[in-house]
């Protein structure tokens, strides 16, 4: 099945000339030109990455990006002119996958969605960690094969963890991505998680999932 891929760019004839090329390389593509209209086609439609720019009438590309990131883990791609680089820690951090620079070769552009498209499918494979498996197609997780019971935050936070594998999380970041950057509830909620996650397999099956690294966060290792 061909890739479905949105643009969300507000220069027509440049989204008419990505829309052209990404059909020629077989992808299904839908191009809207302003940001309003971009987050609510992404929402509610199931594409396999987005394209998307940071300027944009409406709604900008960094606001679009962040309130998608509550709906859905799409692979993003920010296209830009804007070439600082606090503009491109700004789409990283908002949750983008990839950024590129305009005016950008083509077959750059062709290589980053490959690679992105690619990354998404090792995501959506079944993750293990010990004797832990998160089946991300089915939404569910087990422990040597007996089913674990997650809320929708527990399930985004062990699933962050575990696509970041050996690597340290703060506490910050994890709000972010499991409670949305425009959470205002309290501040330890990501500890109380964890707590709550730890009693559900830990203490449950006398093991050591979540790591604490004291004054950064949380980390789930291979070993």
């Amino acid at each position: 099945m061909d890739s479905k891929i949105l643009i969300i760019e507000d220069e027509e004839k440049i989204a008419r000339f990505i829309e052209l090329e990404l059909i020629h390389e077989g992808y299904s593509v839908k191009k809207v030109y302003n940001g309003r209209d971009g987050l609510l086609l992404a929402t509610e439609e199931d594409f396999d990455l987005v394209l998307l720019d940071i300027m944009l009438p409406e709604l900008n590309g960094l606001e679009v990006l962040r309130r998608l990131r509550k709906e859905k883990d799409v692979p993003v791609i920010m296209l830009t002119a804007r070439d600082a680089v606090m503009d491109k820690v700004s789409g990283l951090d908002a949750g983008a996958d990839d950024y590129i620079t305009k005016p950008f070769a083509i077959e750059e552009l062709l290589a980053r969605i490959r690679v992105a498209l690619k990354k998404r499918t090792k995501s959506e494979n079944i993750l293990t960690v010990k004797g832990l498996k998160m089946d991300c197609a089915r939404h569910e997780v087990t422990y040597d094969g007996e089913e674990i019971e997650l809320t929708n935050r527990e399930y985004e936070l062990i699933h962050t963890l575990l696509i970041n594998k050996n690597i340290v999380m703060s506490r910050d970041k994890l709000m972010d991505i499991v409670c949305g950057y425009d959470y205002t509830g309290e501040t330890n909620i990501i500890d109380v998680y964890v707590r709550y996650i730890r009693t559900k397999i830990d203490d449950r099956f006398g093991v050591k999932i979540i790591h604490t690294v004291r004054g950064v966060g949380y980390v789930i290792k291979d070993a």
